[in-house]
């Protein structure tokens, strides 16, 4: 297979707002050992992207610089050691950074096959957000079946994944959001909605569930909601926090509902784990979670779809906080 030797990619130029988003030509990546390099087809937007463009996102020292954390596309080369993919293979990636661009090198562990009957756009939004609520809600929180759950943030990619899983999983979940399409959406998605501009989420949990509490919270407000959250767990509840955008501090924290429910805060950043435990993730996923997906169920929703050049445009339609599902890059 003859390659181009340069490609267009996304960079962040400056710190800032989208408008800090500007395409640049350079050279193709290659696949080092234990990689495949991947020519883009779609890639995914996520909330980390905009915090990393507005230089609030804690970027370890080799991390790489340039956005896309989740892509779809055709394996092109094989580095060293990598004899579980081919030339051709179509598939879907968990990256290091480096997705917003027409070719991108992965660990051959974070890369999964495209599940059967969807396409390319369906697959990028899959990888970042199936990798952190299988991490999060099910792995850091143990939700299972016959529990209840919350989850801030129903209608984003995070959301509306982890509702789906809810409802395919037997789990009854609740979900916050701030509009009434929103409110519809979740409940379209088998949960029960909370308008958190016009309802005090501890109270309704309090009331649907008899004052008993949620098992788990998967949270990505951060310290804004931290006391109302411990209010809404159960006993043995576990907060499992994803991110701060109310805040990455917390004032005044409740010690003593911490202690009396024996609750259990938590958390964790997908981009932060080793190689390793990103492979083992992706095993789980296949195992669990792909024949769910090839049988055309809890595929993701998609929002918005733009051109590659145009991803200021879709971090500013994210930023709006719009849209109901994945917000995606048609790259090829």
């Amino acid at each position: 297979m003859t390659l181009p030797t340069e490609m267009t990619r996304i960079e962040i130029t400056r710190s800032g707002g989208p408008e800090v988003l500007q395409p640049r030509r350079v050279p193709l990546p290659a696949a080092a050992e234990g990689e495949v390099l991947i020519r883009v087809h779609a890639a995914g937007i996520n909330r980390p992207d905009a915090l990393q463009r507005a230089g609030l996102y804690p970027m370890r020292p080799g991390m790489n610089p340039i956005p896309g954390l989740e892509i779809s596309g055709e394996v092109v080369a094989l580095g060293a050691g990598v004899d579980t993919f081919a030339i051709g293979d179509k598939v879907c990636a968990l990256t290091n950074g480096g997705g917003y661009a027409e070719f991108c090198a992965v660990p051959a562990g974070q890369t999964l096959p495209v599940p059967e009957g969807l396409d390319w756009v369906q697959a990028a939004a899959i990888p970042e957000t199936f990798f952190t609520v299988w991490a999060n809600l099910f792995g850091l929180g143990g939700a299972r079946r016959g529990q209840r759950v919350l989850i801030h943030g129903g209608t984003s990619g995070i959301g509306t994944t982890a509702l789906m899983l809810c409802r395919e999983l037997g789990i009854e979940a609740f979900a916050t959001a701030g509009s009434a399409d929103k409110c519809t959406a979740i409940r379209d998605l088998g949960g029960e909605p909370i308008h958190y501009r016009e309802q005090d989420f501890p109270a309704v949990i309090a009331e649907k569930t008899a004052g008993q509490g949620v098992d788990v919270i998967l949270d990505i407000m951060g310290g804004s909601y931290l006391n109302a959250n411990l209010q809404a767990l159960a006993m043995d509840g576990r907060l499992v926090m994803l991110g701060f955008l109310g805040g990455a501090r917390a004032n005044d924290v409740d010690l003593l509902a911490i202690l009396a429910k024996r609750a259990v805060v938590t958390g964790s950043l997908l981009r932060a784990r080793t190689g390793e435990e990103k492979a083992t993730i992706a095993g789980q996923l296949c195992e669990h979670l792909w024949p769910m997906l090839a049988a055309g169920r809890c595929v993701p929703i998609i929002d918005k779809v733009y051109p590659l050049t145009e991803a200021h445009l879709a971090h500013a339609h994210m930023e709006t906080g719009d849209h109901i599902g994945k917000i995606v890059l048609k790259v090829a």
